[in-house]
C-alpha cells in the first residue's frame, strides 16, 4: 500500500513521514497503534509543556502577586486564547475549560437544560451518539418531564435526515449531535442540522470529541450554540477539555458548581458570581493540562490541516479496501463521508477474540460497543472491532494490521 502517492506535494509527503518522530511512544514502540478514537498519543511538545510547568512555573492561577503565579496565569490564559483561535470563537470568554467532552455536555444539561426545559418539551439526539451524549439528556428529561427522542440511522450508518426533520417541531428545545461518530466514523451534516433546528427555535449542542483532531472546525460558520471537545483525542492531555457557547446563552446560564474562582463576592447570606469564563470554572483548575492542551493546539496548527485530513482519508480508504477483500470480514458503517474510523465484524467470531489475536501480534485496536450501545442494539451486533487512524500512522502500519488480521482469520 502507498497512501503517500496520492498526495502530490513532495514536501508535504516528507513532512508527514517525519511526524512519527514527534511522538515518543509511536517512535519508540514496535506496536501498531490504531486506537486513536479512544485517545491519541502525545507529541514531545505537549509532554515538554507539562514538564516545564511543573518544573518551573508550578503555582495557582489568578490569585497571587508573585512571579510564579504570574507566569502560570499567563500560560493558562494563553492556552484559552489558542483554543479560541483554533475553533474560531468570537471571544475568549466563550472558552470554558472542563474535564472533557463528557463534563462539557453535563454542564449544559445541568445549567442551561435545568433552567430552560419543562414538561412537554423535547430533546433530539441520534442513534449514533456516544453514551456521554445520551445519558445526561436522559437524566435531564427525568428531572424536567421533557421527552427524549432519537433519530434513526440508515444501513450505511448515516443519520436518517428525513426522520430528523420529521421529529423537529416547535416542541424541540434542544438538539445534541456528534460531529463525527466515534463508533463508525460517519461525518454528520451538522451545519444542515443546526440550521433546521434553529428554524424551529431550538438550541444545538455539537459533540466535537472526534472531529477537532482531524478537521478544521469553525464554530461561527457552523452557528453552533454549544460545541464540546476533549484534549486527549487531539494530542493533548487527559482530563482537560472545552465547552464553547454563544455569549448570550452562557451569560444567562446559572453556575453549575460553587466554590472558589467562580465568585465575585460572598457573604453568609448571598453570593454574586464572576464573569465569563470563570463563572463555570469553580476551584483550582487543571492548570498543567490546560497548558498542555494549548501546546497541542500549537502543534496541530504547525501542520497543514487539509493535507493531514487528505492523508488520513487515504489511509482509511486503503485500509477499508484491503480488509473488505478478506473472507468473512464485513465493514460496519459505509458512509461516503467518514473520518479515520474503520469498524468491522468477522463472521463467527466475537470482536473481543479478534482484538486479542491482533494484540498478540502487536496491533492495538478497540473492541466492543464503543460506548454506543443503542447503536449496536439497532445494528443487532454485540460490538465491532474498531481500527482508528491518526496523522502518525503510515502504510507500514496498514500492512501490519492487514497481515495480522489475515493471520487471525486463519485461526477461526
Amino acid at each position: 500500500m502507498d497512501a503517500l502517492t496520492d498526495i502530490a506535494d513532495e514536501s508535504s509527503v516528507a513532512a508527514l513521514s517525519k511526524i512519527r518522530a514527534d511522538f515518543p511512544l509511536i517512535a519508540g514502540n514496535e506496536q501498531v497503534y490504531l486506537d486513536n478514537a479512544a485517545t491519541t498519543q502525545k507529541p514531545q511538545a505537549v509532554i515538554d509543556a507539562l514538564s516545564n510547568y511543573y518544573a518551573r512555573d508550578n503555582a495557582n492561577v489568578h490569585r497571587a502577586a508573585h512571579k510564579l503565579a504570574g507566569r502560570a496565569t499567563e500560560s493558562y490564559e494563553n492556552s484559552r486564547e489558542s483554543l479560541r483561535r483554533f475553533i474560531n470563537a468570537e471571544s475568549r470568554e466563550q472558552i470554558i475549560f472542563t474535564a472533557g467532552t463528557t463534563e462539557s455536555i453535563n454542564l449544559v444539561a445541568q445549567s442551561w437544560g435545568q433552567t430552560n426545559l419543562q414538561s412537554g418539551d423535547e430533546i433530539i439526539i441520534t442513534l449514533l451518539e456516544h453514551h456521554s451524549n445520551i445519558v445526561p439528556w436522559q437524566l435531564l428529561a427525568q428531572r424536567t418531564g421533557a421527552t427524549l427522542l432519537a433519530c434513526n440511522v440508515t444501513p450505511e450508518g448515516e443519520i436518517d435526515l428525513a426522520d430528523y426533520h420529521a421529529k423537529l417541531s416547535t416542541r424541540t428545545k434542544l438538539v445534541s449531535v456528534g460531529h463525527v461518530s466515534n463508533a463508525l466514523g460517519t461525518i454528520n451534516p451538522v451545519a444542515e442540522m443546526i440550521s433546521a433546528a434553529h428554524d424551529k427555535g431550538a438550541v444545538v449542542l455539537v459533540d466535537g470529541a472526534q472531529s477537532v483532531g482531524h478537521m478544521a472546525v469553525d464554530v461561527q460558520a457552523l452557528d453552533a450554540d454549544f460545541y464540546a471537545f476533549s484534549g486527549h483525542k487531539m494530542f493533548g492531555p487527559t482530563g482537560i477539555g472545552v465547552l464553547y457557547g454563544k455569549l448570550e446563552l452562557l451569560n444567562a446560564m446559572p453556575p453549575w458548581q460553587g466554590g472558589g474562582e467562580m465568585i465575585e463576592t460572598v457573604t453568609i447570606e448571598h453570593t454574586t458570581f464572576n464573569s465569563l469564563p470563570y463563572k463555570f470554572e469553580a476551584g483550582t483548575p487543571n492548570i498543567a493540562d490546560a497548558i498542555g492542551l494549548g501546546a497541542a493546539v500549537q502543534y496541530i496548527e504547525s501542520i497543514d490541516r487539509s493535507m493531514v485530513q487528505q492523508y488520513e482519508d487515504n489511509l482509511l480508504r486503503l485500509a477499508t479496501s484491503a480488509i473488505a477483500q478478506l473472507p468473512g470480514v464485513r465493514v460496519i458503517g459505509t458512509s461516503a463521508h467518514k473520518s479515520g474510523v474503520l469498524s468491522f465484524v468477522v463472521d463467527g467470531a466475537h470482536p473481543g477474540d479478534i482484538g486479542t489475536l491482533l494484540d498478540q501480534q502487536d496491533v492495538a485496536v478497540r473492541v466492543g460497543h464503543h460506548c454506543a450501545m443503542p447503536l449496536m442494539q439497532h445494528l443487532e451486533l454485540p460490538g465491532t472491532v474498531r481500527a482508528s487512524f491518526s496523522l502518525y500512522n503510515n502504510t507500514d502500519d496498514l500492512d501490519r494490521f492487514v497481515a495480522a488480521l489475515t493471520k487471525a482469520l486463519s485461526f477461526l
